[in-house]
Protein backbone atom coordinates (compact mmCIF):
# COMPACT_ATOMS: atom_id res chain seq x y z
CA UNK A 1 0.00 0.00 0.00
CA UNK A 2 2.82 2.48 1.21
CA UNK A 3 4.27 1.71 -2.17
CA UNK A 4 1.41 2.50 -4.32
CA UNK A 5 0.81 5.77 -2.61
CA UNK A 6 4.96 6.82 -3.54
CA UNK A 7 4.20 5.92 -7.36
CA UNK A 8 0.87 7.96 -7.39
CA UNK A 9 3.16 10.97 -5.37
CA UNK A 10 5.42 10.74 -8.16
CA UNK A 11 3.29 10.60 -11.01
CA UNK A 12 1.09 13.71 -9.53
CA UNK A 13 4.70 15.44 -9.18
CA UNK A 14 5.25 15.06 -12.67
CA UNK A 15 1.72 16.15 -13.85
CA UNK A 16 2.16 19.19 -11.41
CA UNK A 17 5.52 20.50 -13.24
CA UNK A 18 3.80 19.45 -16.75
CA UNK A 19 0.87 21.54 -16.01
CA UNK A 20 2.80 24.47 -14.60
CA UNK A 21 5.26 24.38 -17.94
CA UNK A 22 2.24 24.74 -20.18
CA UNK A 23 0.95 27.21 -18.28
CA UNK A 24 4.03 29.71 -18.61
CA UNK A 25 3.74 28.60 -22.01
CA UNK A 26 0.36 30.13 -22.61
CA UNK A 27 2.06 33.84 -22.11
CA UNK A 28 3.81 35.56 -24.63
CA UNK A 29 6.47 37.34 -23.04
CA UNK A 30 9.99 36.44 -22.77
CA UNK A 31 10.23 36.23 -18.86
CA UNK A 32 7.44 33.43 -19.33
CA UNK A 33 9.22 31.52 -21.78
CA UNK A 34 12.40 31.46 -19.62
CA UNK A 35 9.98 30.18 -16.92
CA UNK A 36 8.20 27.30 -19.05
CA UNK A 37 11.48 26.43 -19.96
CA UNK A 38 12.88 26.08 -16.37
CA UNK A 39 9.27 24.03 -15.97
CA UNK A 40 10.12 21.89 -18.30
CA UNK A 41 13.40 20.92 -17.37
CA UNK A 42 12.24 20.19 -13.99
CA UNK A 43 9.31 17.85 -15.27
CA UNK A 44 12.04 16.19 -17.11
CA UNK A 45 14.00 15.62 -14.02
CA UNK A 46 11.03 14.24 -12.39
CA UNK A 47 9.43 12.11 -15.08
CA UNK A 48 13.62 10.30 -14.33
CA UNK A 49 12.99 10.42 -10.48
CA UNK A 50 9.51 9.02 -11.37
CA UNK A 51 11.19 5.83 -13.17
CA UNK A 52 13.65 5.53 -10.46
CA UNK A 53 10.83 5.55 -8.03
CA UNK A 54 8.61 3.24 -9.91
CA UNK A 55 11.61 0.62 -10.68
CA UNK A 56 12.75 0.30 -7.04
CA UNK A 57 8.79 -0.17 -6.19
CA UNK A 58 8.40 -3.23 -8.33
CA UNK A 59 11.45 -5.03 -7.64
CA UNK A 60 10.54 -4.58 -4.28
CA UNK A 61 7.23 -5.64 -4.54
CA UNK A 62 8.64 -8.28 -6.25
CA UNK A 63 10.57 -9.21 -3.03
CA UNK A 64 7.20 -9.18 -1.47
CA UNK A 65 7.72 -6.12 0.28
Amino acid sequence: MFLNIIIVASVLVVLFTLVMGMVQLASNSEEARQKSNTWMWRRIYAQGGAIVIMMICVWLKSKGV
